[in-house]
């Protein structure tokens, strides 16, 4: 007994922050005890269907659902993580016998209970939702349960934390993670932020503190208060604002600040452009891992911070060609170039700099944002698809070829037999999230512009 609490204190002294947000601050209020009989909480998937979902969504304040189809390859590779997912936040409840309920996590055969996917706008599998108070918004995370508890707890942290001393900030800045960036008003009143916080709690860490030394203001590299501080620990960076905080100002800052500097493109990242309006200045290289290509991020940081109004991104042609290959890039084209693309189907290139070469990096940047902003531009059509077009890609290749042997086969079989054409291939051979319905070519493509 006295080794199982003294292993029991060690865990806890190491994760203090992160465990006190898992379970002071997604933890459920008790549901009347109709609830406790329809609804058994025993560390399992909770199954729901046309007869309990509403009772479920209205007695939990906090639920994420799988919309799941049976026959769905994605989410059969996904159903081991369900349960396991019950598992952890279901001990972490059981060990303090005070604590109220934890955050539940319920099923749906959404093939079979049609008309309840159909209300909750479900197109194809396994689609993820949490469901606060009653509101449902989409999960696009990892689905690896340990990942999945630290997406969950972002979810339904506190709208603002407050920090009241050295050690609540390192230890909030440690539960915090890297997935999200990160804001700590120094010195400022939690007013200030309060409705930003609430605004957008599902894209960042927000706080304030309280109490802090002179080492933490050295820190954080700030020498007066109040100041706002933003952190992307994923990147390494932050910057800091001091005002003024009129609401305006404020949320221009944090909308900015949500990305890095400076955005490596790729399928993961293009995903936190969709909610962002701001044009992107794309910077084309050969390869994005060489020294070389590390020189011109460095530039292009710099000039990051004086163009706010602006996302500044790179990618390279080595790592992502059919993508570059939309910007009319290929492979004999003289790189870095840069254009600015506006996240949806039109680019620009600005004349007189479609490309640039090794020499006074700096003053190419400046001179294509002058021509830029002077209106000395060639605005150009996307030769592949826009961004959602670019999420899913590799899976619309997949699909087509599917199509095109799918196709071949019926044509043969055809020409050979000339009898009805048989139906080749099943559901599962869909690369990604699958449809709701019969494969049908329409409904697969659909299906597959939804996969995140």
């Amino acid at each position: 007994m006295a080794s199982s609490l003294l292993w029991i204190y060690s865990f806890f002294s190491s994760f203090r922050l992160q465990l006190l947000l898992f379970f002071a601050l997604i933890l459920l209020s008790r549901p009347i005890s109709a609830a406790e009989n329809q609804f058994k909480l025993d560390g399992k998937v909770l199954e729901l269907d046309d007869s309990n979902f509403d009772a479920a969504i209205s007695n939990f304040d906090y639920i994420f659902v799988d919309f799941y189809a049976p026959w769905c390859g994605h989410c059969k590779r996904l159903a081991p993580e369900k349960p396991k997912l019950c598992r952890v936040v279901y001990s972490l409840y059981c060990e303090y016998s005070g604590l109220k309920q934890p955050i539940v996590v319920a099923k749906v055969d959404a093939d079979k209970y049609r008309k309840l996917g159909s209300k909750h706008d479900i197109d194809g599998y396994p689609t993820l939702k949490i469901f606060m108070h009653g509101v449902a918004t989409e999960y696009y995370g990892p689905r690896k349960a340990d990942l999945l508890v630290r997406f969950l707890t972002k979810f339904v942290a506190p709208d603002v934390s407050i920090l009241n001393s050295d050690s609540a900030i390192r230890d909030f800045i440690e539960a915090a993670g890297t997935n999200f960036p990160i804001f700590i008003g120094f010195g400022l009143n939690e007013s200030v932020i309060s409705d930003l916080g609430v605004k957008y709690k599902k894209k960042a860490w927000f706080s304030v503190a309280k109490d802090f030394s002179d080492d933490i203001m050295s820190l954080y590299d700030f020498d007066k208060v109040p100041a706002l501080v933003a952190i992307h620990p994923a990147y390494n960076e932050q910057s800091i604002f001091y005002g003024p905080y009129e609401e305006n100002f404020l949320e221009d800052y944090i909308k900015q600040s949500l990305l890095p500097l400076v955005l490596p493109i790729n399928q993961e990242s293009l995903k936190s452009l969709k909610d962002d309006k701001r044009k992107v200045v794309l910077t084309i290289l050969e390869d994005e891992t060489d020294e070389k290509s590390n020189e011109y991020v460095k530039v292009l940081k710099a000039a990051a911070s004086a163009n706010r109004d602006l996302v500044f991104g790179y990618v390279g042609f080595k790592q992502w060609e059919d993508f570059v290959e939309s910007f009319e890039v290929y492979k004999k084209t003289p790189l870095p170039r840069m254009v600015v693309w506006d996240g949806d189907g039109e680019y620009y290139m600005v004349i007189g700099s479609e490309s640039m070469n090794e020499t006074d990096i700096g003053t190419q940047v400046s001179r294509f944002l002058e021509g830029y902003r002077e209106g000395n531009v060639v605005k150009k059509s996307l030769a592949g698809p826009t961004l959602m077009g670019f999420l899913n890609s590799q899976i619309g290749v997949k699909i087509v070829l599917i199509f095109i042997f799918v196709a071949l086969v019926m044509l043969m079989i055809f020409s050979m037999t000339k009898e009805e054409p048989l139906t080749v291939g099943t559901r599962e051979q869909v690369d990604e999230r699958s449809s709701t319905s019969q494969p049908e070519s329409a409904e697969l493509l659909r299906s597959a512009l939804k996969e995140d």
